[in-house]
């Protein structure tokens, strides 16, 4: 039985919110976002990532005596400045306002769809990672925590904001902050609200790998190359790690519905920040400047501990 060719990835023609590249001599299959008009994961995005997705999780219906071609699934972005600013703001407001805890909900079960294959490693002997070049906040932050490897320039920023929202990160935040920090830790990241530099996150044991500005995807291929050699050792660890620390989709489907319960509640003065933030980042999308956090409500970051 063939394996899918990853042919089937190069093909670019069909997607308009992301863009793919096959590197066949390290393995390394790209998802590369290019979100519009803001850079952040509404669920045009989302159904494209999940395609994408669809495509790699094909290759195990085909069988392993082939081997699979695909070793890394990266997942990267093309905006400048920006990694990804996280979940759909303008959506939020109005099915708060709409009084559509359906739509919410909807919403959130498509984040952790697209999450959970690439915190599971579609179950195939394929290690994931994130190229964080730009700031991530939010379902941005989310996504760069569910791979298994997290790469970061040292001149990007990543914070959970929601808290400014009177909200919480509810598309998994809990579950993979917890997997490294531990409840406690994890827990006051989430509610204080602070962006914190890669260098910090990378001292906490966040980042993996703390790359030069410019310098990440060069970085990204030397860990590539690095573990070569060690790659049915490394493949071994993965195992265990999602054995023993798993991320279950039950749960996070769990935490949603909080999330939504939670989200239903705020108050117009929270729907106007988050109207106003989603046009602001649409203005930053094209400009590449980074996230736009209104003066005086976000603090600096403080250690992650």
């Amino acid at each position: 039985m063939n394996v899918v060719s990853p042919h089937v990835f190069r093909d670019n023609s069909s997607y308009f919110q992301i863009s793919t590249r096959f590197d066949e001599q390290h393995g390394a299959l790209w998802c590369i976002l290019d979100p519009k008009p803001r850079a952040c994961f509404t669920l045009e995005v989302l159904a494209e990532i999940r395609r994408f997705q669809c495509g790699v999780e094909r290759l195990a219906e085909a069988g392993s005596k082939s081997g699979c071609p695909v070793r890394y699934v990266i997942l990267a972005s093309r905006t400048p400045g920006v990694f990804n600013f996280g979940g759909d703001l303008a959506l939020f407001a109005r099915c708060i306002q709409e009084n559509d805890p359906g739509s919410l909900r909807e919403y959130g079960k498509a984040c952790i769809d697209v999450l959970h294959p690439q915190t599971t490693g579609y179950n195939l002997p394929i290690t994931t990672i994130s190229l964080v070049q730009g700031d991530a906040l939010g379902g941005g932050f989310e996504a760069a925590l569910c791979s298994d490897v997290l790469i970061a320039e040292r001149n990007t920023q990543m914070g959970f904001p929601e808290v400014m929202f009177n909200l919480f990160p509810g598309m998994g935040a809990y579950q993979l902050l917890d997997r490294r920090l531990g409840a406690t830790r994890a827990e006051r990241m989430l509610l204080n609200g602070k962006l914190y530099r890669a260098e910090e996150l990378h001292a906490e044991g966040i980042v993996d790998i703390l790359a030069e500005t410019g310098r990440g995807e060069s970085a990204l291929y030397e860990h590539i190359v690095r573990n070569s050699t060690r790659g049915n050792a490394r493949e071994g660890v993965l195992k265990v790690r999602r054995r023993m620390r798993p991320v279950r989709y039950e749960q996070l489907l769990e935490v949603v519905d909080i999330w939504v319960e939670t989200a239903m509640r705020i108050g117009k003065k929270e729907i106007r920040l988050m109207e106003r933030l989603a046009r602001s980042q649409e203005r930053l999308t094209g400009g590449g400047q980074g996230p736009l956090v209104p003066r005086g409500e976000m603090a600096p970051a403080q250690p992650a501990g």
